[in-house]
């Protein structure tokens, strides 16, 4: 989901949620308001976010997937959601309020070329981060300056924005990785393989299909890659790639105009007909009726 998908979603609300949105061409900012959430919940889930979206919970919970994993987030949690995360919302309360922002392609990356903060730099897809009080204010003090400064004026002072977006990505990255520290002090060997894994699949679902080409990957056999990911997760790995690739089609099918033809090559199924009882065998659908579905 892309700007110009957010702006023709929200455009048409824009007179309800005007002092609790903020949108242009680089940069989109929500405070607070459950209606913006409704609004995507509306638009038929799964989705695939193409930007970089750093957000503050700010009250109430929401039950989410990120990347085939299910997360429940909560009140004083830092989110981030990469490019290419594929997020399903399951379920969000009433109460849920939200201070985010999501940086477009066209917006100026406030990093020269390798300097990104490394939990920004495409080998995290997404993560929940629960912090203390005083990591929660931090965070919202920057959010609020930066709405602030984006709604000074029509031509807003660039090179402010982009100071403070990377202030706030330089707190979550720090807040990353001394999580992710204290995390790896007592993951074991199989959870990490298994999460790795995961990652891989998400990544490259849509072009690869068979085990074999994550255990080469991950410099294992396909035995052991097998029976990790099943001891570890209660699934089989072929069940996890399952899951993506439909999940991606899915996605296809329902916000594009994509034929079924042109989804099956571009994910490498050997022809349009194996593809549609690939989908219907694991939806119960075909794919032109799930399209269609709701």
């Amino acid at each position: 989901m892309d700007v110009t998908r957010m702006r023709d979603i929200l455009i048409p609300h824009l007179s309800q949620i005007r002092e609790h949105a903020f949108l242009n061409s680089e940069i989109g900012m929500v405070r607070g308001d459950h209606t913006v959430f409704s609004l995507l919940m509306r638009q038929r889930p799964p989705f695939t976010i193409n930007d970089h979206r750093l957000g503050i919970i700010m009250s109430g919970e929401a039950e989410i997937n990120f990347n085939l994993q299910d997360r429940h987030l909560k009140s004083g949690t830092l989110v981030y959601i990469g490019p290419g995360t594929i997020i399903h919302p399951k379920r969000l309360s009433p109460d849920l309020r939200i201070f985010g922002m999501a940086l477009f392609t066209n917006f100026p990356m406030p990093f020269a070329q390798g300097q990104m903060p490394s939990a920004f730099n495409g080998q995290v897809r997404d993560f929940q981060l629960p912090v203390s009080e005083e990591d929660i204010a931090t965070a919202t003090h920057i959010m609020d300056t930066i709405w602030q400064t984006v709604h000074a004026s029509d031509d807003y002072h660039r090179p402010t924005v982009t100071a403070l977006v990377a202030a706030q990505m330089h707190h979550y990255d720090h807040l990353f990785h001394q999580q992710a520290d204290q995390l790896a002090s007592s993951r074991s060997r199989e959870q990490t393989i298994f999460d790795r894994f995961l990652q891989l699949v998400t990544q490259h679902c849509a072009e690869q299909h068979q085990i074999g080409y994550y255990a080469e990957r991950m410099c294992l056999t396909e035995r052991y890659l097998t029976t990790v990911i099943r001891q570890t997760s209660g699934t089989t790995a072929k069940d996890w790639i399952d899951r993506a690739l439909i999940t991606r089609i899915k996605i296809e099918l329902r916000h594009t105009d994509k034929s079924s033809a042109q989804i099956a090559e571009e994910m490498h199924f050997a022809n349009p007909s194996f593809f549609s009882k690939y989908f219907r065998r694991l939806t119960g659908m075909t794919p032109g009726e799930y399209k269609n579905y709701g």
